[in-house]
């Protein structure tokens, strides 16, 4: 019951970003998905309604994928410095960030600022 509780007011934070954050080919929209072991992060152009790219921890190209390393503060840095590179490499210098309804505290704070450290502007 407890569970089911979380998971709509969740939904409802999510929903209340989601009405405020658009992406536009200059500016893609980052949205971050946070799980208890993992991150999973996608750059979507919502006019074409396209993902740009993605990527999560658990992926193989990730470089710092160890065990449990996704589900800390260290990983979320490492993973925030990797996907930096992978949106250099679609030449995307800006984006809007979405946090998913998540607050904006540990692993997803460490992102965000690991991305601003490699050079995204948001």
């Amino acid at each position: 019951m407890l569970s089911e509780l979380r998971e709509d007011q969740l939904q409802k934070r999510h929903w209340r970003v989601r009405k405020k954050v658009f992406g536009t080919p200059a500016r893609p929209r980052l949205s971050l998905h946070r799980s208890h072991l993992n991150l999973y992060v996608q750059a979507i152009d919502d006019l074409k309604e396209h993902t740009l790219c993605s990527s999560s921890t658990s992926k193989l190209g990730f470089q710092g994928n160890q065990k449990g390393q996704g589900g800390n503060l260290e990983g979320a840095k490492k993973f925030g410095a990797y996907f930096a590179e992978v949106l250099k490499k679609q030449k995307v210098s800006a984006i809007v960030f979405d946090r998913g309804g998540y607050p904006y505290k540990g692993r997803v704070r460490a992102f965000a600022e690991a991305l601003r450290e490699n050079g995204i502007k948001f």
